[in-house]
């Protein structure tokens, strides 16, 4: 989405409304091509500290990623990147997201969890960060 502070920190937004439908036959697949693109995307991208906008917003359950496929997202994410993440901003967020993370706190790491926060509006989210590069779905805006 851009770039902020002295020009080296990545926003990376990612909006679950595009994902693929759990009920595809080849869903498995294309998720973990999906997550491999979006990791060597991160490699290219990120040179210094990097924040991630997930966007939750008018995303139908069949869509969400499942509690397997996150995890092993976070296993997968070299270290580096894993250290260089200061932020990862829910906005919108299900009550399903929020009982997933609340049941997972124990499992991960308490620095990765610090920097889990929710938002639950855009305008909340424009407080926090610039928006002029932040393409948001019309879906979402609704």
């Amino acid at each position: 989405a851009g770039y902020y502070g002295d020009g080296l920190n990545a926003i990376i937004v990612f909006a679950a409304c595009f994902l693929p439908d759990s009920s595809r036959t080849d869903y498995n697949y294309v998720m973990e091509n999906l997550f491999l693109y979006v990791i060597s995307t991160l490699e290219l991208m990120v040179a210094e500290d990097y924040m991630i906008v997930y966007l939750n917003g008018a995303t139908p359950r069949r869509r969400m990623p499942g509690l397997g496929w996150m995890k092993k997202c976070y296993q997968m994410i070299d270290r580096r990147l894993r250290k260089n993440l200061k932020s990862f901003i829910i906005v919108h967020p299900s009550w399903f997201i929020r009982t997933i993370l609340a049941v997972t706190r124990p499992f991960i790491s308490s620095k990765f969890s610090s920097k889990i926060q929710y938002v639950s509006t855009l305008a909340e989210l424009r407080e926090m960060i610039p928006m002029e590069c932040v393409n948001i779905p019309e879906s979402i805006v609704k």
